[in-house]
């Protein structure tokens, strides 16, 4: 009776053995690469758990003499997040509309629509209140921009998206009765990419509440300002307290929009 051979099962092959070893190798040598190319003072991170306990034993207990202040920098912080945002808002609809496809007049404003896009995304919040406290001078003003210019590209972005998915069918149905470019618009069209709209929206303001916690640290106003005050005197109990504020804030922000979401989607 003839003896059938087995063999050791193996899940790859030795092809993909080598593959997978030379990827393990080149992503080793590119990340000693990038160590080896930037100046790291080592020492410093070795040190760097016991600097972080120092740190957080100057932090406590937090500090709450100036709280009344903090709780009016928050509510300065929310209000101008949320300014930015619908701000935002309304300038975003009519560039996402001439950055889609299947609604732009032409190939010249389409491109312009996608250049504001990609400006406004290539650049961070930090760079534009950077700019704009440069104009402006330091405050809410600068911060209010510099957030409503870094939203416009990510609410153009996905609007403009969401209106190249839509259903063709009812835009042709509407022409095909001689419907306006305005009807076309406002009964086939927006109906379609309202929920994209209001989700994109209320995403944008969480994010936009998070970012403005931190504009205060170049003057862009909000409760960063309070937080940058903090760190220059070395006040590290107060510190702490605007901290303790941020997260609060940034977990009030998340309940919020996800109430808003279920309450409108």
């Amino acid at each position: 009776m003839e003896q059938v051979q087995l063999h050791d099962w193996a899940r790859y092959t030795p092809v993909q053995r080598f593959q997978r070893y030379g990827l393990f190798a080149l992503t080793a040598l590119v990340v000693a690469w990038a160590l080896g190319s930037v100046n790291i003072i080592w020492a410093w991170v070795w040190d760097a758990p016991t600097q972080m306990g120092d740190l957080f034993s100057r932090m406590v207990p937090p500090d709450p003499t100036h709280l009344d202040q903090i709780l009016s920098a928050l509510w300065e912080t929310v209000n101008l997040a949320t300014i930015a945002t619908a701000l935002a808002v309304v300038l975003a609809l009519p560039v996402a509309y001439i950055a889609a496809q299947n609604t732009t007049p032409n190939a010249l404003t389409l491109w312009l629509g996608r250049f504001i896009l990609v400006s406004s995304r290539s650049v961070n919040t930090i760079i534009w209140a950077l700019l704009f406290v440069a104009i402006f001078g330091p405050g809410v003003v600068a911060g209010i921009v510099a957030i409503m210019f870094r939203s416009i590209g990510f609410l153009g972005k996905l609007l403009g998206e969401a209106i190249e998915e839509i259903d063709p069918k009812p835009v042709e149905a509407l022409k095909a009765c001689g419907a306006s470019h305005f009807k076309v618009v406002l009964y086939a069209i927006v109906p379609q990419v309202m929920p994209t709209f209001f989700a994109v929206a209320i995403l944008r303001w969480d994010i936009n509440l998070r970012e403005s916690t931190v504009l205060g640290l170049v003057g862009a106003g909000g409760i960063g300002m309070i937080l940058q005050g903090a760190i220059d005197t070395f006040n590290w109990q107060e510190v702490s307290t605007v901290l303790l504020a941020i997260i609060a804030l940034v977990v009030a922000g998340e309940i919020v929009s996800s109430y808003l979401r279920r309450r409108i989607l």
